[in-house]
């Protein structure tokens, strides 16, 4: 048998041509331009609420100096991996400043924020150890744990006697590794992280959280969610990426000493990769500072935040469970998620549209978020239009369940 067979009567590659046909398509639209909440896409300014730029620093000029001095100094690539040719100095000044900022004895820098999972929980993983995940868990955590040697059980999400009851199915001879998201890419709730420490410690578990949406956003200084609940020290394993609120591309994982020491030697995709590029850290670098000296930049984002939580719910729609600046439009119809979709990207906002089998069936929905530097005329633009198309594809009552939908974080 051919084995691209299998493309011509793909359902998922049926639906790709009917949202091209119809004008619906909503993925891999070019940006022309950015400055961050507006950007240019086919020639026009349109509001952009779909990016992860938390802090809204993609822009800054200290970070955009910082980059440019980098490339400057040490030219645009290391072309080798950390492991041989490819550390920098500045690659260690910077494991030490992002440890103490989370507040961990030592970090790890990968390339991206994705390696960061494959690698780190892969390298962990013994044959004879068991790894258990919330079911909304990030797309690189499952690959992570399919990558190492040992078995992978999961989870109903944030619901604790799931997880309690996973935990005392395994045996005592196991090692145990729970692995959670501090908030949650699509549904943008947060990790109930004081009972998931709690029970970790009766089962004798380790615990990795997954910061990637959390860093910038949550705890003093945005230092993330074991910061948050004041519990950093009960925290085994922190991940962080620099794609989100560190207005960049990379990441990085902290914990003790030797553990970080057991990932370095360990990682198939820390010692296989070359090293992330000069510009790259420098701007990460750039940002983490002024997370540090401007804390009124995290305050103006939950000003944000509670306004667009606010407003939305005021009007009926349904927001699920977030509790953070990554706020879903859940609307559940496919076929109505992509008319609003494209009303919306019409009248001047770019959103992301979610359809399955990202999400369960019925479940399709808007995922929107936030920035500290959005303007409150661009989010009363933005509530404003998401009222009017409300009205006119007639979203509120039917589509506005109350149900909590189960979410698959993609981003």
């Amino acid at each position: 048998m051919d084995i691209f067979a299998k493309i011509a009567n793909d359902e998922n590659m049926e639906r790709v041509k009917a949202a091209k046909e119809m004008g619906l398509y909503p993925y891999f639209l070019p940006l022309e331009d950015s400055e961050g909440t507006e950007v240019t896409m086919e020639g026009r300014k349109i509001v952009m609420i779909g990016s992860n730029n938390y802090l809204g620093l993609t822009t800054h000029p200290k970070v955009r100096e910082a980059a440019i001095a980098a490339i400057k100094q040490y030219g645009t690539s290391c072309t080798g991996s950390r492991f041989l040719n490819g550390t920098l100095k500045m690659h260690l000044e910077a494991e030490e400043k992002l440890a103490a900022f989370v507040g961990k004895e030592a970090a790890l820098v990968f390339s991206t924020g994705m390696q960061v999972n494959l690698g780190a929980i892969s390298a962990v993983l013994g044959r004879d150890d068991v790894v258990v995940l919330d079911k909304d868990d990030h797309a690189s955590i499952v690959d992570a744990c399919r990558l190492g040697f040992g078995k992978m059980v999961r989870f109903i999400h944030n619901d604790l006697s799931s997880l309690e009851r996973q935990l005392k199915s395994i045996p005592a001879t196991s090692g145990i590794l729970v692995i959670v998201d501090g908030v949650y890419s699509m549904g943008g709730d947060i990790a109930p992280l004081p009972e998931i420490v709690k029970i970790c410690k009766q089962h004798g578990a380790r615990l990795y959280v997954d910061d990637a949406h959390s860093l910038g956003v949550l705890g003093p200084q945005g230092r993330g969610t074991a910061a948050h609940f004041g519990l950093t020290d009960d925290v085994d394993m922190i991940m962080g990426t620099f794609s989100k609120s560190f207005a960049s591309i990379g990441g990085f994982v902290a914990g003790d000493a030797d553990i970080m020491e057991w990932v370095k030697h360990g990682a198939r995709s820390f010692i296989f990769s070359a090293s992330i590029t000069p510009a790259q850290l420098a701007a990460a670098l750039a940002s983490l500072e002024i997370m540090q000296s401007e804390p009124e930049r995290i305050e103006r984002l939950w000003q944000v935040t509670r306004k667009m939580h606010e407003g939305y719910r005021s009007m009926g729609f349904n927001i699920g469970p977030s509790e953070t600046p990554v706020i879903p439009i859940v609307l559940g119809d496919e076929l109505k998620t992509q008319l609003a979709w494209k009303m919306l990207y019409e009248a001047g906002i770019y959103t992301n549209a979610v359809f399955p089998p990202a999400v369960p069936p019925s479940k399709s929905l808007l995922r929107t978020s936030y920035m500290a530097t959005h303007t409150d005329a661009q989010l009363d633009f933005v509530l404003e239009t998401f009222y009017q198309v409300g009205k006119e594809l007639d979203l509120f009552g039917t589509a506005m369940v109350e149900t909590e939908p189960e979410l698959a974080s993609i981003g």
